[in-house]
């Protein structure tokens, strides 16, 4: 089995984020797993040496990629592309990097017999939101990549994109899917997202991965301290892969939740006190000498 991170940039969260996930998976994994990186900050996975597989990202390669209609998260389908024509007869699992392995990795193994992702969401036709809507009005009853969207087709969230051996076919039905909702100005923010959904749903059963593989998009605020917290003690500590390792294993994953609603009334009155009495009276050091 091979397991796709993609990580860009310099937002030191995404890449301890990656690492603790990384070492979720590292203390389960046979010699014919691989773990990849896609990356264009290879030196935050030094540390990993060759337990990971670094594939270091060029801007040309990314603008490539993007496609003509330069749409970042195309990116997302043409790295498991990639992966899958490095090794057509295994399977490949892309993860965001705000999920990790909470239960046994031979669970994801016997789920990986059907395509995966992380959570059904529901079928496009009758979500609710206001991109949802505009989608659905914008889809419905048409094709794309040779797929009539019907009220049938399902959203699923895809911080989880798992698919079983010999599905290069499926990941470019997904590219082509994606391509041609570009093409005809189909809202982006969920392209890459429902034409992983359809492209998968169209060559079997899909499978959801909550139930062994965490995604705490819904509560990042919590996982994030804990894994900054994390971190920064095992920086302290001088800690190994090895222990950080057995450590993660030991962690209580059941003490943070995985989601969350914040009402919007917190939010705007969050707002409203940091606009009504903001911060004063800032110091800052002045240097005596440039030497």
């Amino acid at each position: 089995m091979n397991i796709l991170y993609i990580v860009f940039g310099n937002n030191q969260q995404h890449h301890t984020q990656a690492y603790f996930s990384i070492c979720t998976f590292l203390g389960q994994m046979t010699t014919n797993d691989r773990i990849y990186m896609l990356t264009d900050a290879p030196q935050f996975y030094q540390r990993l040496g060759d337990r990971i597989k670094v594939i270091e990202t060029s801007q040309s390669l990314l603008t490539e990629w993007s496609g003509e209609h330069d749409f970042f998260w195309r990116i997302k389908i043409k790295a498991i592309e990639h992966i899958c024509l490095l090794h057509p007869e295994e399977a490949v699992v892309y993860l965001d990097t705000d999920t990790f392995l909470y239960e046994q990795l031979s669970s994801l193994k016997i789920a990986l017999q059907k395509p995966i992702m992380h959570l059904n969401e529901g079928q496009l036709s009758a979500l609710k939101s206001k991109t949802e809507r505009k989608m659905w009005s914008e889809v419905g009853a048409k094709s794309f990549g040779g797929i009539t969207i019907t009220p049938h087709h399902c959203m699923w969230n895809a911080g989880v994109v798992g698919l079983p051996a010999h599905s290069l076919d499926t990941i470019r039905l997904a590219l082509a899917i994606c391509d041609d909702m570009l093409a005809a100005g189909v809202t982006r923010r969920l392209i890459e997202q429902f034409s992983l959904a359809v492209a998968l749903s169209h060559k079997g059963e899909v499978q959801a991965a909550e139930s062994f593989i965490a995604h705490f998009w819904a509560a990042k605020e919590e996982w994030n301290k804990l894994i900054q917290d994390f971190t920064l003690r095992s920086f302290l500590e001088g800690s190994t892969v090895e222990q950080d390792i057995v450590a993660i294993g030991k962690l209580d994953f059941t003490t943070v939740p995985i989601s969350q609603r914040i009402p919007n009334t917190q939010i705007r009155f969050k707002k409203w006190i940091e606009k009504r009495f903001p911060t004063e009276k800032k110091q800052y050091l002045t240097r005596l000498s440039t030497n």
